[in-house]
């Protein structure tokens, strides 16, 4: 997974490809392991491994009131890049779809992964794209040179 060869692969040779299940896995990538891949190669921003574990099965598990779908980019069946989309199922309220997740493995950044990942997400998905990002995260200005404009303010009420 993550920095396994450190051998940087052109972006000619990677292979994007979109999963809606996790029998649509490819050979060796179980939902453990891309959830390790998603945990690791989101650092500093990663959710709690359980967390990212539960995304993956609100995208790829079998319950029918949840739906989404995975972009995984890869090259010489090496793991580069992985997005998690969550369908919200109420675009007449907010974005029907949600990018939960992208990462890009550490030793692959800087070749354009993430940006073709992006381009094939817009290109699966119908309606609106919605994602959060902390304003110090660099990958901020990825997502601003996409297309992402920053509509409205998020606020929390945490409880007491």
């Amino acid at each position: 997974m993550a920095g396994e060869t450190g051998e940087r692969a052109p972006l000619d040779l990677l292979v994007i490809t979109r999963v809606d299940s996790y029998d649509e896995l490819p050979d060796g990538l179980t939902r453990e392991r891309l959830g390790e891949f998603l945990h690791e190669s989101l650092k500093p921003y990663e959710d709690p491994y359980p967390v990212i574990l539960d995304g993956l099965d609100y995208a790829l598990g079998s319950d029918p009131c949840k739906d989404g779908f995975v972009i995984l980019g890869r090259s010489e069946n090496r793991l580069l890049g992985a997005v998690v989309m969550l369908d919200t199922g109420m675009s007449r309220y907010v974005p029907e779809n949600l990018l939960l997740f992208i990462a890009v493995d550490p030793d692959a950044r800087g070749q354009g992964i993430g940006g073709a990942l992006l381009q094939r997400v817009f290109e699966e998905c119908e309606g609106q794209v919605k994602l959060h990002v902390e304003h110090d995260n660099p990958a901020r200005h990825l997502y601003e040179r996409s297309g992402f404009k920053s509509k409205y303010l998020e606020m929390r009420w945490e409880g007491e």
